[in-house]
């Protein structure tokens, strides 16, 4: 082996046995600690009961229906603003990967205020149901809706990265041979896109699985629990062996969720075709008459998803208090004078989370290109099950995972005696654990597609892997290698299972602070900053289209 292959796979795999490897075994160890032949034993109490066979059924129902929900979603959307000639193509984009900017609670949120009783969008318009009438997102249903909805931007992501990479060259020669655009669509490139759509899919179960915002939201409230959820009502009742519960029925999802990453691995390894470089000019049908009708449904989606319940959250910060009609005379800025003026916490904790979520997403996309480079060189059941690995900190719900940081770091660090508990330090390395794997996938997948013939040419001509790695599969990946990047930082600054439990005063994120102002009862002042919260994003996304123009095609993700 090469030395600079052999150092980078040693560094590397230094990293993952720190970042995934390390945490999973310190809950496994904590899971099995006290198991024993007795049936009183903590995992034998956790199996025999009817809750954790009750929360596996739901948390597999919502989370598969809600990845049904988010494949139909972002693969419709990827299809149309990729292939097509929409016009607005970078508007209609903007506004799809909005909702996944929201946090999951403050989403819950707006679509409670938006059909209960007590929306202030109804009772302005005089359409509210009365008081008392049944809440319809206190379902299964709801709770699956809002997760495909959330989700859909993850699938999005990793099917663009594919079919920017399909070259015109393939509709071209399908239309010589006379072939129709749907025969093209069916034939060429549904099959060529088949393994990024499993992975698109494989990431939103993942994240559906391990939401706890949203089925807290609107599970708890209907008596509805899912595996986070469960996680989180053991937690609250403490008990002797509440860490031994936790980490058992954190566990089960563990190696449910590996045994799905598995099959999805499979199913990637058989449906992968290698594409030679990229053209000039990627794969484009022209939509004729069809374009207008196409735009209105577009339109109407987006006024569901997006446009709704962004209204409703904007209105809910607008009145003196939830359930009251927005008018000339409740209309006020009250929350936000408080925000600004009086809540000195807001500001540190916008600082805190972006500082995390921009080192996140950075060190990971530093990282994600030689992992993603070895992993391709490794036999497939290796690649399989190291991939299993890194995806299991994700997989898990987050509040579990901070358990396991808190055990890990509770005690200062040997030798050097510096304690990371209660710190943004123990913050950023569980961000790290848990967000690896949502960078690594896009790159994996588009090198998926590379022809091992491009890497094979370097090589005899004596370029060594680092340069290979730099010269050849950087360019060829950098579309998904930035889309990763992206990917974390949207989801980190709004990140709020793993610091729920590792943040401490001083050092709060805004995850935290929209939750706990919910949880307190002053929901306006949590609808407030969370629509500050999307402002701030969409200004950033804003402000990346502007260099779009000098970054590699498909980087910037809303634009062209």
């Amino acid at each position: 082996m090469d030395n600079q292959l052999r150092w980078l796979s040693i560094g590397l795999f230094i990293l993952i046995t720190a970042l995934s490897v390390v945490p999973s075994l310190r809950l496994l160890m904590e899971a099995l600690s006290q198991v024993t032949l007795s049936t009183s034993s903590p995992l034998a109490e956790v199996l025999r009961s009817e809750r954790t066979w009750i929360a596996l059924k739901n948390s597999f129902y919502t989370s598969g229906l809600g990845t049904l929900i988010a494949v139909l979603l972002g693969c419709g959307f990827a299809f149309v603003t990729t292939l097509t000639n929409i016009r607005g193509r970078a508007i209609w984009v903007f506004c799809f990967m909005l909702p996944m900017m929201i946090p999951p609670q403050v989403t819950a949120l707006s679509w409670l205020q938006l059909f209960g009783p007590a929306s202030p969008i109804l009772n302005t318009l005089g359409m509210a149901p009365a008081l008392g009438s049944p809440q319809p997102m206190y379902s299964a249903e709801g709770i699956a809706l809002l997760l495909g909805i959330q989700s859909a931007p993850l699938v999005y992501l990793a099917l663009r990265t594919q079919l920017i990479a399909l070259p015109q060259d393939l509709m071209e020669a399908a239309q010589l041979a006379n072939a129709s655009p749907f025969r093209v669509w069916i034939d060429i490139i549904v099959p060529l896109c088949r393994s990024a759509i499993v992975a698109g899919a494989a990431l939103a179960f993942v994240s559906s699985l391990g939401n706890f915002g949203i089925p807290a939201m609107l599970g708890i409230p209907a008596g509805y629990i899912v595996l986070p959820t469960l996680i989180y009502q053991k937690m609250a009742g403490f008990g002797n062996d509440m860490l031994s519960q936790v980490a058992g029925l954190s566990m089960m999802i563990a190696l449910l969720v590996l045994a799905g990453m598995l099959l999805q691995q499979w199913l990637q390894q058989r449906s992968r075709y290698a594409l030679l470089g990229h053209t000039a000019q990627s794969i484009s049908f022209r939509l004729e008459r069809w374009r207008l009708p196409l735009e209105v449904l577009l339109a109407l989606i987006l006024c569901f998803i997006l446009v709704a319940p962004l209204l409703a959250l904007v209105v809910s910060s607008l009145v003196p208090a939830l359930g009251m009609s927005l008018t000339a005379d409740t209309i006020t800025l009250s929350a936000f004078y408080e925000m600004i003026s009086r809540q000195g916490v807001t500001s540190r904790a916008f600082e805190n989370s972006l500082l995390l979520a921009f080192s996140c997403a950075l060190v990971l996309m530093l990282v994600s290109l030689p992992l993603g480079y070895l992993l391709m060189r490794l036999p497939m059941r290796t690649r399989a099950v190291i991939a299993s690995l890194i995806e299991v900190p994700y997989a898990i719900p987050g509040i579990v995972l901070a358990i396991a940081f808190i055990l890990l770091f509770a005690k200062p660090l040997p030798f050097i005696e510096v304690s990371l508990y209660g710190t943004l330090g123990i913050i950023f390395l569980a961000y790290l654990s848990c967000f690896l794997s949502v960078c690594l996938k896009p790159v994996l997948s588009a090198m998926s597609q590379l022809d091992p013939a491009l890497e094979e040419a370097a090589q005899l001509a004596g370029a060594r892997p680092i340069k290979r790695l730099i010269d050849i599969i950087l360019p060829l990946t950098a579309p998904a290698f930035f889309a990763g990047g992206l990917l974390v930082f949207l989801i980190s600054i709004n990140e709020l299972t793993v610091s729920a439990l590792l943040w401490s005063a001083g050092n709060e994120t805004l995850g935290v602070l929209i939750f706990n102002l919910d949880e307190s009862g002053d929901s306006v002042l949590a609808s407030a900053i969370a629509v500050l919260v999307v402002i701030l994003v969409a200004g950033l996304m804003a402000l990346l289209s502007l260099v779009a123009p000098r970054l590699p095609k498909g980087v910037i993700p809303w634009h062209d």
